[in-house]
């Protein structure tokens, strides 16, 4: 029978099991690891013992063969290795040669059996550095490195390359205090470092942002005059940028002299990393005039990255350009780079275009979709695209959960972390964060007590970030006694400004306004709040909410002197502030300041103009974002929209083609949002009957808020036929909010049918929702004045009460008549005045008259819509007291002046 001649492994000696050591497993290795490199090739290694009759004689390579049957023939292929030396060479140098190819060999193909197999040849030769220090090089590919370590230290003369090849080897394991330890050992040893020796320790420094050890290096290697090695200084201005000292990145960067891409692009990072992104602009641009450089795919994730933190929209696209031009774009870090920077524009399309081009995908780009998707508002594709990736990590899952943060869907992201604890996911600080902020979300008091009780018992709730938003969840859930004993028990050696942030945020959010101001001002004074730029976003946004413009303005001026205004969160906040404070001049001109614009800060702007109805500016404003180039997100359009109830003049026909034109020119699919936007424009402008054609026809299923902007149009024009339809509507839906039962039921009072708006009220109370009382505040001496409707708790009671009765028969004198149909309690005629004459609004527009200066104006504001007997009232108290009077209510700002008011008459 016909035979093939095949290699077969001969017998190894065993290698002696590792000795107990220090070295944690090997943290690469794989519990399904890839098949024998060395079982493929079939080939014996071992060595023939030196001759007794010629002891001088060099060591032989052996290659044994056997006879295998034809059906277990290897396929034809050219030899990996020549089996015997070429005539006239020498065969040790020619066994030495072959035993660096098989480690390679062992390396490329993640054969952990070759390489033994090799190293116990190896152990039969003489010493040889360069042999020994490519079986530590192979060991450290593989991931064996307790293996590399052991093999280190059988060296009897260890050289340059051996410490360093360990110390890279430490470096990129995550042992990077020993690759540290190491290099001093070596210089301990009398051994002179080379600078792929400070290459390697520096890559342990950046790993770990060690950087006063750094500076040691950077000394050292100037001592050592390898400072000018490229390498070196690339490494140094690699750290620095880490550690984010970019004034030594630039300095290093300028004394070079010899530099290559990847100084450039060191740099370029750097600057991005700081938020300097002109400056990368115009170092790239350097770049591309300095001749011999050609960009890599490095400097286009760079500058793409700098792209979206920049909204350089125009500038993405020709850097997108470029990268095909040059044959980039197929290239999967620069793909992933773009998909991100086409998510930050809101181009759904383009996003969708990259990827289904894309010829390789890995586990990023998934996820990178997932968040383009959940920036963009599509959750539904974002979970499409989740359930189809080919393998799934812990980062993926964390996208998704930071997603449904985002959009606010808290029962999703719960539903999702149940999930990940059954499957056993891996729990980082970023989940635990995002579930304690999806709990936030759902601001149920039940389910933040378990969550709450799952984190301590499991031991993460000592982590301050995770205790952080612990205390934040619980001031949105209402559980604020718990909040302040967190508050209490907070390590007094840690900072305690963000929690601070948190508390003072929960007490406004409840409603305690007084207590928010008096604990922000409590610790601002003692030093005990060292504000950034989160707490300074957090606490201007508090300013805004309550109206607290001296306040606010003080804190603008501490983010100034601090830099702050740099951070474009905290620049959107501002503008966000000015315009709720009454101070719109204030707003437009920080937003041309600012040195970067995102598309929250157009849109901040545009709900300014909103705020103050002034719908023509707004439309102005839009029409300038269009020339800029500004991509438009579905927000904007919300805003959009809504201008044209605020216009001048009746522009319906273009706000319907605006609507008309949202998915075939700007590929935003209008959502519910969008129809009820558009709806109160009809109503507001009369077309009520459209209106309710429109939602008839509407491609999806309305949700109550459509319904609801009908109904509120409705009662401004006061058309009862189309009303009492839509009510039937609203109340068939069984809405999960208590706003729309309030108004149903309000329209039912003003209509004098109690008894349904009792029944309306008692399906409230059965459902568990509760109507928050209106109150309306006033700011004074740096303090909240809260009202509520007939409120005598105030101290100067007694004279706001004296000073409202005379103003009454003033107004009265000038021709206010109280409207009645705005007291919803059935009750006789007489009480009805005495109920309307002490609602919130006026007691707090008395106070306001009792403690400002004559001519100055009196500001309000009131946490529902302004009722329109109060509206009326002081439309005739600014007549009669000749002052100006700013009210901001749940609809927006009412300027009251000489008896007329900006919102004439309908909000």
């Amino acid at each position: 029978m016909n035979t093939i001649i095949q290699p077969t492994i001969a017998a190894l000696p065993p290698l002696p099991p590792p000795p107990s050591s220090s070295f944690p497993q090997n943290p690469f290795s794989l519990s399904n690891p890839k098949p024998s490199l060395r079982s493929s090739l079939s080939l014996s290694l071992s060595l023939s013992p030196p001759s007794s009759s010629n002891p001088k004689l060099k060591p032989q390579l052996l290659l044994n063969f056997t006879a295998l049957p034809p059906s277990q023939s290897l396929p034809t292929q050219k030899p990996l290795l020549p089996l015997t030396p070429p005539n006239g060479s020498d065969q040790t140098h020619f066994f030495f040669h072959h035993l660096l190819n098989l480690l390679r060999l062992s390396a490329r193909h993640g054969d952990h059996e070759l390489a033994r197999a090799v190293h116990a040849s190896i152990l039969k030769l003489e010493e040889d550095n360069h042999l020994v220090n490519a079986l530590i090089s192979a060991y450290l590919k593989l991931g064996l490195v307790p293996d590399a370590y052991r093999v280190f230290q059988s060296l009897s003369c260890p050289n340059v390359v051996s410490f360093t090849t360990l110390v890279s080897g430490f470096s990129k394991a995550g042992r990077e205090d020993e690759a540290v330890e190491l290099f001093f050992g070596m210089r301990n040893s009398g051994i002179d470092p080379n600078e792929f020796s400070f290459v390697a320790v520096l890559t342990a420094c950046i790993r770990i942002l060690e950087l006063d050890l750094g500076l040691q290096v950077h000394a050292l290697a100037v001592k050592m005059g390898y400072l000018d090695c490229v390498f070196v200084s690339n490494a140094l201005m690699s750290l620095y940028g880490k550690c984010s000292c970019l004034d030594y990145v630039l300095k290093l960067f300028d004394h070079l002299p010899e530099r290559d891409i990847a100084s450039w692009n060191t740099v370029m990072s750097s600057l991005v990393k700081e938020i300097r992104y002109a400056e990368a602009f115009e170092l790239f641009r350097e770049l591309w005039r300095t001749e011999g450089f050609g960009i890599d795919r490095f400097t286009v994730s760079t500058l793409l990255t700098a792209c979206t933190g920049s909204s350089a929209f125009r500038e993405g696209k020709l850097v997108h350009a470029h990268a095909i031009k040059i044959g980039l774009e197929a290239n999967l870090s620069v793909t992933n780079a773009l998909i991100r920077f086409y998510a930050a524009c809101g181009s759904v399309n383009g996003v969708k275009s990259l990827f289904e081009r894309m010829p390789v995908r890995d586990v990023i780009t998934w996820t990178e979709m997932i968040t383009a998707y959940m920036e963009v508002g599509l959750v539904d594709l974002a979970i499409e695209m989740f359930d189809n990736m080919p393998e799934r990590n812990p980062v993926s899952y964390n996208a998704l959960l930071a997603g449904f943060c985002r959009n606010g869907e808290g029962l999703r992201a719960l539903d999702l972390f149940t999930k990940m604890l059954e499957e056993g996911m891996e729990m980082t600080d970023f989940t635990l964060t995002s579930v304690v902020n999806a709990c936030g979300l759902v601001m149920d008091c039940k389910t933040s007590e378990q969550i709450h009780g799952f984190l301590i018992k499991f031991g993460f709730g000592s982590n301050a970030c995770i205790e952080a938003a612990l205390l934040d969840m619980c001031t949105r859930c209402g559980r604020m006694a718990d909040a302040k004993k967190m508050f209490l028990r907070w390590p007094a050696e840690q900072d305690r400004s963000v929690i601070l942030t948190s508390f003072i945020g929960g007490y406004a959010r409840t409603g305690q306004l007084d207590e928010a101001i008096s604990l922000f001002n409590l610790n601002q004074s003692e030093g005990r709040m060292d504000m950034d730029e989160v707490s300074s976003t957090s606490l201007l946004g508090l300013c805004g909410t309550i109206g607290f413009h001296e306040l606010g303005k003080q804190i603008h001026c501490h983010a100034f002197k601090r830099g702050f205004l740099t951070d474009v969160g905290v620049g959107n906040a501002t503008i966000s502030m000015y315009t709720k404070c009454w101070n719109m001049e204030d707003g437009v001109k920080l937003f041309n300041m600012m040195p970067t614009h995102d598309i929250v800060s157009w849109n901040g702007l545009l709900a300014g103009y909103l705020l103050h109805r002034q719908g023509d500016e707004a439309l102005a404003f839009w029409s300038k974002m269009e020339r800029t180039g500004i991509k438009p997100d579905k927000i904007t359009f919300v805003l959009i929209i809504s201008a044209y109830r605020h216009t001048n003049s009746n522009l319906v026909d273009n706000c319907r083609s605006l609507f008309l034109s949202m998915k075939t020119v700007y590929g935003i699919e209008p959502t519910s949002e969008h129809f009820a936007s558009f709806i109160a424009v009809l109503g507001y402008w009369g077309l009520l009957d459209e209106a309710e054609e429109i939602i008839c026809k509407m491609p999806f299923e309305p949700e109550v808020s459509v319904w609801r902007a009908l109904l509120d149009s409705c009662r401004l024009r006061m058309n009862t036929t189309v009303g009492k339809r839509v009510v039937k509507r609203i109340l068939a839906m069984e809405p999960k909010d208590p706003s729309s039962y309030i108004l149903v039921s309000n329209l039912y009072s003003a209509s004098g049918r109690w008894h349904c708006s009792e029944m309306v009220r008692d399906k409230m109370r059965k459902k568990g929702f509760r109507k928050h009382p209106g109150q309306s505040w006033i700011i004074h001496n740096k303090k909240i004045h809260p009202f509520y409707a007939r409120d005598k708790s105030h101290p100067q009671a007694k004279d706001i009460y004296s000073g409202l009765e005379i103003l009454i028969l003033e107004c009265l004198k000038a021709g206010y008549v109280p409207d009645t149909s705005f007291v919803l309690q059935e009750v006789e005629e007489h009480q009805k005045k005495d109920f309307l004459y002490y609602h919130s609004a006026k007691l707090a527009a008395t106070y306001g008259l009792l403690t400002s200066r004559p001519g100055k104006p009196v500001r309000i504001v009131k946490n529902i819509l302004l009722c329109g007997d109060c509206h009326t009232f002081l439309k005739y108290m600014s007549i009669v007291t000749r002052r100006t009077i700013y009210v901001r209510d749940a609809s927006g700002v009412h300027y009251f002046s000489s008896g007329q008011c900006s919102c004439k008459d309908y909000w």
